[in-house]
């Protein structure tokens, strides 16, 4: 088991004095309000940033230091006031007991695209990353089933997280927000963090499809997530209400941590698609449909079979899911026309993937068999959520696809888009072996049936 060492700045060995002297620059009067972390066999360590020996064309940590120093002047006070886009974050460390409560900028304007995805398509890394920096999260740990309970602070966090646009916030923390440096690839950027003395939000106008749906407290949630997505409220924005209890018959409901809950809300509305698509005719052609973004390069394969699924995704040495590999690492996961039972090997990417895709299906009224191909190549410098994948299949399921009379020759144009060697993906893959080499019965009649 890898193990993790926490240290304050003063203390950061001195091997690690190039990050010290560059934090120090900022001239916090307070360092010990930075944390830097690292795993005791981390390149980090000794590549100092400068080296790239794990092999990516820039260096996560420099960026997320960049970042770090302009939210500087967020750490300079203890109370903190301006416009919440609006977001909250339920933390999942400790669960049943955990850490809930506003995300905060110091920004007096619309702030909107500071946590709203469905807008983040085509912006840089630089300027997502910018977004999270920005963002001071207030703590207040509560237990999840007993929020309803848990005083004013809670009761405004989810006022908060049921608001339609971005709300003047002031929020009195017990001491200086403290940031964190990781000196790891695999952990999001977010902004500094405290513990909540008091908070106050400003008049927040609710969404009334998402106001109706928190004071009926005989619907079940997922009817509400499947009503308000039909209705056309964003996903995001359901995720957020999803996470602070607001759906559900009364006495079931709970915080969701915002991990858990934005890959619950993508689980609910795709498997409520599918079972609509399920019902449809099958299309006539094979199709490849593509979206490039941030060095991830998407294509996604329909064969016109009944319903099924899978979504595989190949990470280079050095990029976030194979950071010490020495080859490129496919990990991959499926499903057949009976759905499935058990949570994806490959995690949330699997399941906003399959609600991307599901979307074009259910809106042409037709059905396939769906194959998601993700080449993660070293200019994915740090993961930024999956959001990012749902956006980017989105991006692909608006583009014309490329149509073919056969599998081999959707196959090809696909092995030309990639780096991967196509016989890589076949060997990996359940569903494109059984397509190639399994036979039907069909097949045994001339396709005739009988």
């Amino acid at each position: 088991m890898k193990m993790t060492t926490v240290l304050p700045l003063q203390n950061i060995h001195a091997s690690d004095n190039w990050l010290k002297e560059i934090i120090y620059k900022s001239k916090l009067a307070d360092p010990s309000q930075i944390v830097a972390r690292t795993r005791e066999d981390s390149l980090c360590v000794v590549c100092k940033g400068g080296r790239f020996l794990c092999g990516k064309t820039r260096c996560p940590i420099m960026v997320k230091v960049n970042y770090f120093l302009k939210s500087v002047p967020l750490m300079a006070t203890q109370d903190i006031d301006g416009m919440s886009p609006p977001s909250v974050f339920i933390g999942r460390i400790g669960y049943p007991n955990v850490y809930a409560g506003p995300l905060v900028p110091p920004v007096h304007e619309d702030t909107s695209i500071y946590d709203l995805p469905e807008r983040w398509f085509g912006k840089s890394m630089d300027e997502i990353v910018g977004f999270r920096s920005m963002l001071v999260r207030g703590k207040h740990r509560v237990n999840v089933t007993q929020f309803n309970s848990a005083g004013k602070i809670l009761d405004q966090t989810r006022e908060l997280a049921l608001a339609d646009s971005s709300v003047e916030i002031e929020l009195n923390l017990t001491k200086k927000p403290r940031g964190s440096i990781y000196l790891d690839d695999d952990i999001q950027p977010f902004g500094p963090s405290a513990p909540i003395r008091d908070l106050h939000v400003g008049n927040a106008r609710y969404d009334d499809k998402i106001e109706k749906a928190y004071y009926d407290t005989n619907l079940k949630a997922t009817n509400a997530v499947i009503d308000l997505y039909s209705r056309g409220v964003m996903v995001t924005k359901i995720q957020k209400a999803f996470s602070v209890g607001a759906f559900g018959v009364e006495k079931k409901r709970r915080l969701v941590p915002t991990r858990w809950s934005i890959t619950a809300v993508d689980d609910i509305l795709s498997k409520n698609l599918m079972a609509k698509v399920k019902t449809n005719p099958e299309i006539n052609e094979y199709r490849v449909y593509e979206s490039i973004y941030m060095d991830n390069v998407f294509e996604i394969l329909m064969i016109p079979q009944q319903w099924s699924y899978e979504s595989m995704e190949a990470w280079y040495p050095g990029t976030v899911w194979n950071p010490a590999g020495t080859s490129v690492a496919i990990f991959s996961d499926w499903e057949g026309n009976s759905s499935r039972t058990t949570y994806a090997a490959i995690g949330g990417c699997y399941y906003s993937a399959r609600l991307a895709t599901c979307e074009l299906l259910a809106k042409e009224q037709r059905q396939a068999t769906v194959i998601v191909l993700r080449e993660a190549r070293p200019g994915y410098i740090m993961p930024i959520g999956v959001w990012q994948v749902r956006e980017n299949i989105r991006n692909a399921m608006r583009q014309t696809p490329y149509k073919f009379k056969t599998l081999a020759e959707s196959l090809q144009f696909i092995g030309g888009r990639f780096e991967i060697p196509m016989h890589r993906w076949i060997m990996q893959s359940e569903l494109l072996k059984r397509a190639l080499f399994q036979k039907k019965i069909t097949d045994f009649f001339g396709g005739n049936k009988f």
